[in-house]
């Protein structure tokens, strides 16, 4: 039910619901068992400290961080949880006094509330989402690196990331092929692979290809964390991604996004608009058949 909500947009009905998935197979493994009490937004945080704790994948832990200042304007001092691989991206993110890592160990605190449970503690509707974008940094340093590495040119340099985790339980919806995207490595642009890993067809396809497509490089061996793919990310003119955490890193830099949806959409991408009332710079682009990479190639 809270899914079917948040899908169709009511997000004042659905986030009270949305409280089920602790007893879901799926999350129940994964609630956290502190003595501290949770926080849903009914008692006051004015000189308490409260764990805002990361619960689902990367790009969940992406879209939800951005709520850190607001429970920081309720009086709170804010530690925040994340894994390891977004600790060095997040250090410093508004809101927060301490960002520590998943196996760290933690500050005192009074408080805990896991990310995805903030939008319905503060009562976010689809017009009241928080969108200060940009509200991730870079470091100058390594978009110093990238930038150096690039080199110079005119040319157009576009993102692409085709494939998300294999493990999810959607992938074999919502990723895609790297020969999907082919249609797109025209000349005139400058293509950039944001993928940190490639599947074996992938790797395939690319040896098979490498020698037609000299405007695509894959950098994936040097992208260490998700600090190093923010700093490219800023290198890049547009990104081009299915939904995968790549779509969420780009959308919270407020950098020009395009996404390639699935025909049954993730419940954050509702349903039929081309926009996002979580990322201002972003477009989607959907599929209007099951599997139909095709169609919604065509149209980018």
């Amino acid at each position: 039910l809270a899914m079917s909500r948040l899908l169709a947009g009511d997000y004042a009905a659905a986030w009270p619901e949305y409280q089920w998935r602790w007893k879901t197979a799926e999350y129940a493994p994964r609630r956290r068992a502190f003595p501290q009490p949770e926080w849903l937004g009914h008692r006051a945080l004015v000189g308490r400290t409260i764990l805002l704790h990361a619960e689902q994948g990367f790009g969940d832990t992406l879209q939800f961080c951005r709520y850190a200042p607001a429970v920081q304007a309720l009086g709170a001092t804010v530690v925040l949880e994340v894994p390891p691989a977004l600790k060095r991206l997040l250090q410093g993110l508004p809101g927060t006094q301490q960002v520590v890592a998943r196996g760290e160990s933690l500050p005192p605190f009074d408080f805990h509330c896991p990310l995805l449970s903030l939008p319905g503690a503060l009562g976010s509707t689809l017009d009241t989402l928080p969108t200060p974008i940009p509200y991730l940094r870079t470091d100058p340093t390594l978009v110093a690196g990238w930038a150096h590495r690039l080199g110079a040119g005119g040319r157009p340099r576009v993102g692409l990331a085709w494939a998300g985790n294999p493990g999810h339980g959607n992938d074999r919806n919502r990723s895609a092929r790297l020969e999907d995207l082919a249609p797109l490595l025209r000349p005139g642009c400058r293509f950039v692979s944001l993928q940190k890993a490639l599947r074996g067809a992938d790797q395939a396809w690319m040896k098979r290809h490498a020698s037609a497509h000299a405007e695509f490089i894959h950098l994936g061996a040097d992208l260490g964390d998700f600090a190093d793919t923010a700093a490219l990310v800023e290198q890049l003119d547009v990104v081009i991604t299915v939904d995968t955490a790549i779509a969420h890193l780009a959308g919270a830099l407020g950098k020009l996004t395009w996404v390639l949806l699935p025909f049954a959409p993730d419940w954050r991408w509702l349903l039929d608009r081309r926009d996002s009332p979580w990322y201002p710079s972003m477009r989607l682009f959907r599929q209007r058949a099951t599997g139909d990479w095709g169609g919604v190639i065509g149209e980018v």
